[in-house]
């Protein structure tokens, strides 16, 4: 057994006994390297090695045990009383950068959501001209609505498919996958992405996955731009073709049809019921921070002869639901449970409907099911921009409060107990036969 050895140290420390280090256990021998590290630098210090006069040259007064110390204290406090500062100038362009990143100073129960992005957000990635231009829309808001924005994801996926070239070495069907993905992040990126956008992705990478390996690729890419094409007539157009014709006849003269926000499928529904001779009138129910029934408002009252139109905010639904004779709702997707995804508000309007015996029909396309469950709106949801917040010009500014967030969600569930019938293409389903959908079109899943 080795002699027992000292250990330098400080002055008032007592010699101890070293054992042989392979007998020793890792935190023992890193123990050991400390005290070894400690008693080297206290040894500098008081023999005034290069070290010391490194941390002389840092502080004025000489270096004694006692001023070490309460040149540490003050080196911390002086750290801390910086540290405000420091925090304050960094936060301060950020939020005086754009409005939309002051919702991230949002509630944490809300931090889930999918926050608004800035319109000039980074490109990461080889992303094609049409996906940053669709992403700039996205962002703005300038595309809104399920179908609008499926559409036109499909549509810029066939110039990056057009404008795609093969390199060397590789299959279409499977490069052109990975060319895809930064594509779809970037849109993601932009705005989270609706249930219409994933389902239509998603058949889109099962077309290119059965793509023909020995097919010419001008030919393989046509063929799925043609694939692309179908997929916008059959599930989007056609679809809402058939959806127009089963709703139209539960509209009849005299009726009052109510109806909220703006749904591209409600809307050709009341202008084709109008073309047909019927004469009825619409209530149409709008609420900030969107506004999007103002659009459906000019669109109804400027065809000729225009329909009569009421144009109301949320809060005096109840004042107007007993007149109603029918409420025509749409839908951003479909849950399993026949639960309905749609605009904040929808639940509301279903709800109060419910109350004065009010059928409520919900139109939907059957590209918008989702297998997912969902039980509320506050397990996934999307939250406005901040400048959709801002006060008309002639209403009374309200002061300034640190402690006050504006939160916005777009989306709320609206229960099936609330629902009459769903409207979708292959006929009028109840809610609670939503998951018989996908085995109706011959298929597992959709």
């Amino acid at each position: 057994m080795p002699a027992p050895t000292k250990v330098d140290g400080p002055p008032d420390a007592k010699p101890t006994s070293q054992p042989s280090q392979k007998s020793m256990t890792k935190a023992e021998r890193r123990e050991l390297q400390e005290r070894q590290r400690a008693a080297k630098l206290a040894q500098k210090t008081a023999q005034g090695g290069p070290s010391a006069g490194k941390e002389s040259n840092q502080s004025k007064p000489p270096r004694t045990p006692s001023t070490s110390q309460k040149k540490s204290g003050d080196t911390n406090t002086n750290s801390a009383a910086k540290l405000p500062q420091v925090k304050e100038t960094t936060n301060y362009p950020a939020a005086a950068a754009d409005d939309n990143t002051a919702v991230s100073r949002g509630l944490q129960i809300f931090s889930h959501f999918g926050l608004p992005k800035p319109i000039g957000h980074a490109i990461k990635g080889d992303i094609h001209p049409a996906i940053i231009r669709l992403g700039l829309l996205f962002s703005e808001f300038r595309i809104c609505g399920s179908n609008a924005r499926c559409i036109a994801t499909l549509t810029a996926f066939k110039s990056v498919i057009q404008d795609y070239t093969t390199p060397p070495n590789n299959t279409l069907s499977r490069h052109l996958m990975t060319h895809l993905s930064p594509q779809i992040t970037h849109l993601v990126s932009a705005r989270p992405m609706s249930v219409t956008m994933g389902n239509a992705i998603r058949k889109l990478k099962l077309e290119i996955s059965g793509s023909d390996i020995d097919m010419i690729e001008q030919d393989a890419k046509d063929a799925l731009c043609q694939k692309i094409d179908n997929y916008i007539r059959d599930r989007i157009i056609i679809a809402d073709e058939v959806i127009q014709e089963l709703a139209g006849k539960k509209i009849n003269d005299g009726d009052v049809i109510l109806t909220y926000a703006r749904s591209s499928v409600v809307e050709k529904i009341l202008l084709n019921a109008h073309e047909e001779g019927k004469r009825f009138s619409v209530i149409v129910v709008d609420s900030r921070p969107l506004l999007e029934g103002k659009a459906l408002l000019r669109n109804l009252t400027k065809v000729e002869p225009p329909i009569p139109c009421t144009y109301a905010l949320l809060p005096a639904l109840s004042s107007l639901m007993t007149e109603v004779t029918t409420v025509l709702l749409g839908a951003h997707s479909l849950s399993a449970n026949g639960a309905v995804y749609s605009r904040a508000g929808t639940a509301l309007v279903a709800m109060i409907a419910k109350t004065h015996s009010v059928p409520v029909m919900v139109c939907c396309e059957t590209y918008k099911f989702s297998d997912g469950v969902m039980l509320d709106g506050f397990g996934k949801n999307e939250l406005a921009p901040v400048r959709f917040s801002t006060p008309p010009k002639h209403s009374p500014i309200l002061p300034a409060t640190p402690n006050l967030d504006i939160l916005n969600p777009l989306y709320d569930l609206t229960p099936p107990s609330s629902i009459t019938a769903v409207v979708t293409e292959v006929g009028l389903i109840p809610p609670s036969s939503i998951s018989s959908i996908p085995l109706a079109l011959g298929r597992t899943t959709l």
